[in-house]
């Protein structure tokens, strides 16, 4: 799962942790975090000092590996590495909070734009560790339109909506068969739920 830094500005990060803390006793379970207020930074500086975009992406996952020291910190009991495969053996117990740099230095798979933030590197990690579900934790309910939550969507028209997520996202989605969620971390249950049932109050994308 991707633990969104829109999550870090109000009140519900804690006990979303704490739930998360729980189900690592019981589901394997691979956390990745956001860039959070530390990739605003980055964009700060991008701006200020009209950086390239190849310095710009390497210092955007530098700022999500300082979220994960604070998921580290509030998921009590989780594993901390920067290593993919300890990530995945250490999962088999407790939840596992990976800091992405290096893997995504190492391998660099994904285009250096700012089309590309944490849910595609997100998606990238969870491909790259045969997860069968992706979910991205945010603020909202899932993906909008005029008549209200999308219940589900496939990549090919996950290309056709704007916002929500980060602009290549389809693309990538397009190319694996990982099945992704987008769903609201402010209410820990559903989360729970999806992980118990398989359904629940979000956005699907197809596989």
């Amino acid at each position: 799962m991707k633990i969104g830094g829109s999550l870090s500005r109000g009140g519900g990060l804690a006990s979303l942790c704490n739930s998360i803390n729980r189900l690592g006793e019981r589901y394997r379970l691979i956390v990745v975090p956001g860039g959070a207020g530390f990739a605003d930074q980055v964009r700060d500086a991008y701006r200020r000092h009209k950086l390239d975009e190849t310095a710009a992406h390497r210092m955007a996952l530098l700022a999500m590996d300082q979220y994960g020291y604070v998921l580290n910190h509030l998921i009590s009991g989780s594993c901390l590495t920067a290593d993919l495969s300890e990530a995945c053996e250490a999962a088999k117990s407790r939840a596992a909070v990976l800091l992405p740099s290096s893997p995504l230095l190492r391998a660099d798979p994904l285009p250096h734009s700012w089309q590309v933030t944490s849910d595609t590197i997100a998606a990238w990690i969870a491909h790259s560790a045969h997860c069968p579900r992706l979910v991205l934790l945010k603020d909202v309910d899932g993906l909008m339109a005029s008549s209200g939550l999308i219940p589900e969507l496939t990549p090919a028209q996950l290309a056709q909506h704007s916002g929500g997520v980060d602009e290549y996202l389809s693309h990538f989605l397009a190319t694996v068969n990982l099945e992704t969620w987008i769903v609201n971390g402010l209410h820990p249950g559903r989360f729970s739920e999806l992980l118990e049932s398989g359904h629940t109050t979000g956005t699907r994308i197809t596989a």
